[in-house]
């Protein structure tokens, strides 16, 4: 056991995008990977379930495909991704996850006995495939499907289903897994529906292009220390500048929690201050 000081440079980027067939995921994943590889197609590795689509664009350039065939299960999915760490790729895209779990179904509607304790058949199988997206030395973009969902309601005695939105075709919960979740529409427009370095959330939708990796990986390059960012709290003069600084170091943020509400406190106390010198000096106007 080693005990050491917390390095962003040892962070690497775990990200899903989730979204309908047409929405431009792969090619989105495409984009994301050229920015985290620096410009180097070389350095990204594509685990292809999606039937060749991963080709379609090989005129962006040389990234490596692996096409990974049927059976979809966890264990093909943690040897596909040892195959691109052990060649040395930076960025790994997994398109998709969807596969996966679609595998994981129907090998629990498969097992005899009772349905709920047979998911103790299914949930270690899929704890490993996430626990290897999680630990692998690469980065890691995954794709998810995405389908209508929906939810029964009442209605004058019958119950009647109504959309109620997109859900993505994999487990539950595992957006929770990721450092970063892009959903897309399919007019190509991403937002982010969890974002732990703070980049993206709250931001009016975009486009994904190599431009978005690029700042992902600066973000995951950066050394940003707590005797730093207890000095940026100081210099922020005021609450937007402080907001945008503790969501660009959420890790940070969290250990110096006191500190930014001291000084959110003090900004407050300096704007009411001036509202009311401003209300005394207009009630003599």
């Amino acid at each position: 056991m080693e005990l050491r000081k917390s390095e962003r440079k040892r962070a690497k980027i775990k990200m899903a995008l989730q979204g309908p067939a047409g929405a431009g995921k792969t090619y989105s994943a495409l984009l994301l990977a050229k920015g985290l590889s620096d410009g180097d197609y070389s350095k990204i590795a594509i685990i292809d379930t999606e039937s060749g689509s991963a080709d379609l664009y090989a005129h962006l350039g040389d990234y490596n495909v692996l096409t990974l065939k049927s059976p979809y299960s966890p264990e093909r999915y943690i040897e596909a991704i040892e195959v691109c760490e052990k060649a040395g790729v930076e960025v790994i895209i997994l398109d998709s996850i969807t596969h996966c779990w679609e595998f994981l179904l129907d090998f629990h509607s498969s097992l005899t006995g009772n349905s709920f304790t047979n998911w103790n058949k299914v949930t270690p199988r899929q704890k490993a495939f996430t626990d290897k997206i999680l630990q692998s030395s690469s980065h890691i973009i995954a794709t998810i499907r995405t389908k209508q969902d929906y939810v029964l309601n009442n209605r004058d005695g019958k119950y009647v289903p109504e959309k109620v939105g997109l859900k993505a075709v994999q487990r539950d919960g595992i957006d929770y897994e990721f450092t970063l979740v892009f959903d897309i529409d399919i007019k190509h427009n991403a937002t982010a529906s969890k974002d732990r370095t703070g980049l993206f959330m709250d931001k009016p939708e975009f486009t994904i292009n190599s431009s978005t990796g690029r700042k992902l990986l600066s973000w995951s390059r950066s050394k940003a220390s707590i005797p730093e960012v207890k000095s940026k709290i100081e210099e922020c003069s005021n609450l937007n500048e402080l907001r945008q600084l503790y969501r660009s170091c959420p890790e940070i943020s969290k250990q110096l929690e006191k500190d930014f509400i001291a000084k959110k406190d003090f900004l407050n106390q300096i704007i009411n201050k001036n509202t009311q010198q401003n209300g005394i000096s207009n009630s003599y106007k």
